[in-house]
């Protein structure tokens, strides 16, 4: 079978971006180990434990792989960007979360690919879909594909198209031949650098390898959705109005200006910038209910709860203290924590 007509599937089935690259492993996964041994990674131990040496070999997860067909998935709405947007008593999620769950809808599109290489190939082939949970490089082979390079903000970005992808991988016995990676056109811009409010991306200091590398430690992103404990108090003010991850490093992005909108049903907003105080008010069930088939669950109901009250105190706005005051009051260390933070920045 050939390539081109791998990369036509996966168009067809409803992916923007699909290129191939061998299924061997990546000279990347040094520097890997070398951002873990750093401490980047933060307390998401699923990124450090035994499945971290797994991810230097897309074979470990299927022995007979040749081919890896990396696909991209459009996500953005004609919504403004959280760097255009008004409302300071509205919260922020950020954009993947808007929609359905993305894992989902990704997988489903691969398993389409699936069966339509079933029907064309003239021999039986071994498969195995991976989205986001597998130990596996996934930019790293998405850049060796020809999908994009990775940027100073660690994003993938396809020239014409942006950063605004979720990204997936169809591991395949098939042997098809290879799309090469495109250039770096970074150049030296710094945009996304300063642009984050808390100074998440970092100069690595290699000879080679990446100039800059993302630290969880101090990434919105990562103190909103992976971080179970509370955030460092020096560092809450930064995180300003967001209660699920954060966009900035993409919204500042120039080659993010002229992004295309996806024409994905699954991935239109249903919880765009919702009021600060209703999300203080959800009971766990509402909560559950509310972001049920949504990425927003990760987050957890304190954690959640946690991240609305640091965001009412960035607000700054009076009308947040008695819905601060109800949630210092949690039986809940995290939740309560948070309040009485936000309730002493009404206070200055």
């Amino acid at each position: 079978m050939r390539a081109e007509t791998v990369k036509r599937l996966a168009r067809q089935c409803g992916f923007e971006l699909a290129g191939i690259t061998p299924a061997g492993p990546v000279a990347e996964a040094d520097y890997y180990s070398q951002w873990i041994a750093g401490g980047l990674a933060g307390e998401m131990r699923y990124l450090t434990d035994r499945r971290a040496a797994l991810r230097a070999d897309a074979r470990t997860l299927l022995p007979s792989a040749r081919s890896i067909l990396c696909v991209g998935k459009l996500y953005n709405s004609p919504r403004p960007y959280s760097t255009h947007f008004s409302g300071s008593d509205l919260a922020w999620i950020s954009r993947y979360a808007w929609g359905d769950d993305y894992h989902d809808v990704l997988r489903r599109g691969l398993l389409r690919v699936v069966d339509c290489l079933r029907a064309q190939a003239p021999q039986p082939f071994d498969w195995k879909i991976c989205v986001d949970t597998a130990p596996l490089l996934e930019r790293t082979y998405a850049r060796h594909a020809g999908l994009g390079w990775i940027a100073k903000n660690t994003c993938l970005i396809n020239q014409g198209m942006g950063s605004w992808f979720f990204l997936g991988e169809l591991l395949l016995s098939l042997d098809l031949e290879p799309d090469q990676p495109p250039p770096d056109r970074c150049g030296t811009c710094t945009r996304c650098i300063d642009a984050c409010p808390t100074a998440a991306i970092v100069p690595t200091g290699l000879p080679s390898g990446p100039a800059w590398a993302l630290d969880s430690t101090l990434c919105i992103s990562y103190f909103t959705v992976e971080l179970r404990g509370p955030v460092a108090p020096e560092l809450r003010a930064g995180i300003g109005r967001h209660v699920f991850g954060c966009d900035i490093c993409q919204d500042v992005c120039p080659w993010n200006r002229c992004a295309p909108v996806t024409d994905e049903p699954a991935f239109a907003p249903a919880h765009f910038a919702p009021p600060l105080e209703q999300l203080g008010a959800l009971s766990e069930e509402e909560f559950r209910a509310l972001f049920r088939q949504t990425p927003v669950v990760r987050a957890r109901y304190m954690g959640f709860l946690r991240n609305v009250a640091t965001a009412m105190g960035n607000a700054r706005l009076e009308k947040f203290r008695v819905p601060l005051e109800k949630l210092a009051a949690s039986p809940d260390e995290l939740v309560a924590d948070a309040a009485r933070w936000g309730l002493d920045r009404l206070d200055r």
